[in-house]
């Protein structure tokens, strides 16, 4: 095990809509044709923690700021922890993780309406939550995103709606800047095609890979 390079940790973060999930799964495969080992995960978890938390987010439990703050937080240190599929497991072992929100989601979400630095302090200050090697942004409007949901979905969650998700894009350029000397944040125009938009992301992959 001394021997195995660690794998990376690749935060995909943005708007609802912005297309995080397709973008992760070609990065995916990008990387296996690489000759990577890769997983792909997401928060909320299949943990029971993240059934409470999709149950809230679905608006089927109602739940305020600071619950689901904290609620993010034990799942996302039984995402980092657990023994089985767990983030750490997988980077020790030398496989790279994908992972569809974290914590940066949690600063933007309920940071909008619970106390900002109480949602980052507990989060950085957490030594099982481990720091990715890169955040990846994909930055679309709001109108844009809102656009998407309507053709996509047919049931909205709490957060998705125009007024919400400009408060939200505001708020992770808020984060963005608090962070920008310890955290490895690109932000990636996500309003372009598929193909352009995936090969801006590979580029950030392989740059961190030679570093």
């Amino acid at each position: 095990m001394d021997n195995i390079k660690r794998g990376k940790l690749i935060v995909f973060e943005g708007l609802d809509g912005s297309g995080k999930g397709t973008q992760a799964v070609l990065l995916m495969s990008e990387l296996k044709k690489q000759g990577r080992n890769v997983v792909l995960t997401a928060e909320p978890t299949n943990s029971s923690t993240g059934g409470m938390l999709r149950d809230a987010l679905g608006g089927f439990v109602k739940r305020d700021a600071y619950e689901l703050s904290a609620l993010f937080l034990l799942d996302r240190i039984f995402h980092n922890v657990n023994d089985i599929n767990g983030i750490k497991k997988y980077l020790e072992s030398g496989t790279d993780v994908i992972c569809d929100r974290y914590y940066y989601s949690s600063f933007a979400y309920q940071g909008i309406d619970a106390d900002l630095k109480w949602v980052m302090d507990m989060n950085l200050n957490c030594k099982e939550i481990i720091k990715p090697d890169v955040c990846i942004f994909l930055d679309i409007s709001p109108d844009d995103g809102d656009k998407r949901l309507t053709a996509d979905r047919s049931q909205r969650e709490i957060y998705e709606n125009t007024e919400t998700q400009t408060r939200i894009r505001n708020r992770f350029f808020e984060v963005f800047e608090l962070l920008r000397d310890s955290e490895n944040i690109k932000i990636v125009d996500a309003s372009r095609t598929i193909p352009e938009v995936s090969a801006d992301i590979i580029k950030i992959y392989n740059e961190l890979k030679e570093n």
